[in-house]
C-alpha cells in the first residue's frame, strides 16, 4: 500500500491506548501518525500519566480523546471528578450506566463540549458472569438495551455497548441523536484475548454503531501502522 493508496484517518475508529505508560502511548501515537484520530485512554494508563498524554494528544496532535475512566460513585463525587475532567478540553467519557451517576455527570460537563457516554454492560462479560454478580436474570442483550434507555432517558450522550446490541439500541426511540460506541471489535483473524461479545469492524458498523474502540490487535500488532490500515480499509467501504 502506497501513500497515495494509504485511506485516511477516520473519526469512527478509536485506537485503545492500553499501554504501560504514557511515553509508549505517545510512541505509538507517532508511529501511527496522520492514520489515526481518535485514541482512548483508559484506567490502565491514568498512573502512567495518562492524563498528560491526553492532554499533548489533543493539544499538541490535534487528536481527539476518549476519557475511559467508568466513574462510579455517589452523584456529588461524580459531578465533582467531571468537572475536574471537563476543564481539559477533551470529547468522550465514560461513567456507569446507573441514572443517577449519568445525571451528575452530565451535570459536572455541563458548559463543556465533553460527551458523557454511559457503560451498559462490558463486553468481557457474559451471562455466567452476570449471575456471579448477581445480576437479575434475562437474556444480555435486554439487559444491555434497557440499561441504554435508562442512560439516554438521564442525559447520556452515548452509550457504550458490543456490536451485538448495536442494532436494538439504535431502534430505540431515545437513541436519535445519541452515540453508540463498540469495544470488543476484532478483525477477522484476530484474539478475541478477554473479549466474549465480538464482531468485526464493519460488521459493527453495520448494526449501528458510530465509533468502534480496538485495542490489542493495533496496539499489540508486530505492524500497528499497517494493521490500523486494514482496519481503515475495511470500514471505509461501510
Amino acid at each position: 500500500m502506497t501513500l497515495a493508496t494509504a485511506p485516511k484517518a477516520d473519526d469512527r475508529l478509536i485506537v485503545a491506548l492500553d499501554l504501560p505508560d504514557v511515553l509508549q502511548g505517545l510512541e505509538l501515537a507517532r508511529k501511527l501518525g496522520d492514520t489515526v484520530s481518535f485514541y482512548k485512554i483508559g484506567l490502565g494508563m491514568l498512573t502512567g500519566g495518562g492524563l498528560a498524554l491526553a492532554n499533548e494528544l489533543k493539544g499538541e496532535l490535534g487528536k481527539r480523546i476518549f476519557l475511559d475512566m467508568k466513574f462510579f460513585d455517589i452523584p456529588a463525587t461524580v459531578e465533582a471528578a467531571v468537572r475536574g475532567v471537563a476543564q481539559f478540553d477533551l470529547d468522550f467519557l465514560t461513567v456507569h450506566g446507573d441514572p443517577n451517576v449519568v445525571r451528575a455527570a452530565r451535570d459536572g460537563a455541563a458548559g463543556s463540549g465533553l460527551n458523557i457516554l454511559a457503560v451498559t454492560i462490558l463486553t468481557a462479560l457474559d451471562r455466567a458472569d452476570l449471575d456471579a454478580a448477581l445480576i437479575k436474570p434475562g437474556e444480555m442483550a435486554d439487559l444491555v438495551v434497557e440499561r441504554a434507555a435508562l442512560a439516554f432517558e438521564a442525559g447520556a450522550d452515548g452509550v457504550i455497548a458490543s456490536p451485538h446490541e448495536a442494532a436494538r439500541i439504535r431502534a430505540l426511540p431515545e437513541a436519535a441523536g445519541k452515540l453508540i460506541v463498540t469495544p470488543g471489535v476484532r478483525p477477522l483473524g484476530s484474539a478475541a484475548n478477554d473479549q466474549k461479545r465480538i464482531a468485526t469492524p464493519a460488521e459493527a458498523l453495520r448494526f449501528g454503531a458510530d465509533h468502534i474502540v480496538v485495542g490489542r490487535p493495533v496496539n499489540a500488532a508486530a505492524d500497528p501502522l499497517a494493521a490500523a490500515r486494514a482496519i481503515l480499509a475495511e470500514i471505509s467501504a461501510v
